[in-house]
């Protein structure tokens, strides 16, 4: 009966963890997919948000929980960013795509990073700042999307 219960058990661990959409991808050309999200980005006239980590990372994955659950973030994220998940794992450390954008895993995983329509780097976000417990505050990330979103950064938002 113990060895019954121990395989079904393997067997639905297996079958759930199958089932779960990986979000990083190591063996992805990093340049190439960053590239393809900044044309897109500039087509829709949005921004590039970059969420740096791997499958491995916890934290990354309770951040894409978190803002795909609650329908005002994930509907921000949406309006305002093309969003990319930069694999840094022991497959692939992504060690160029990382150096072009000034070493940000130094802050630890996730990581994000805000690129403008022209694939510049307009900021990096050390995550820890946004977390609440065992996962994100809601204000904070609303505050941080919303901060650097085209809006936030066109001096015409600002004219009287």
């Amino acid at each position: 009966m113990l060895c019954l219960t121990i395989f079904f058990s393997g067997t639905l661990y297996a079958q759930n963890n199958a089932a779960k959409p990986l979000l990083y991808h190591p063996e992805e050309n990093a340049t190439a997919s960053i590239e393809n999200a900044v044309k897109k980005a500039n087509a829709e006239s949005k921004q590039v948000f970059i969420q740096a980590g791997g499958n491995w990372c916890s934290w990354c994955i309770e951040f894409n929980r978190f803002t795909h659950a609650d329908p005002q973030i994930d509907s921000l994220l949406k309006a305002d960013y093309i969003v990319y998940h930069l694999n840094y794992s022991k497959e692939n450390k992504n060690e160029k795509t990382f150096a072009q954008y000034q070493f940000p895993q130094r802050f630890g995983f996730p990581v994000f990073l805000i690129l403008n329509d022209k694939g510049e780097l307009i900021h990096t976000q050390n995550s820890a700042y946004l977390e609440a417990g065992k996962s994100y505050d809601k204000d904070k990330v609303l505050a941080f999307l919303k901060d650097w979103n085209r809006t936030a950064l066109n001096a015409d938002t600002y004219k009287n």
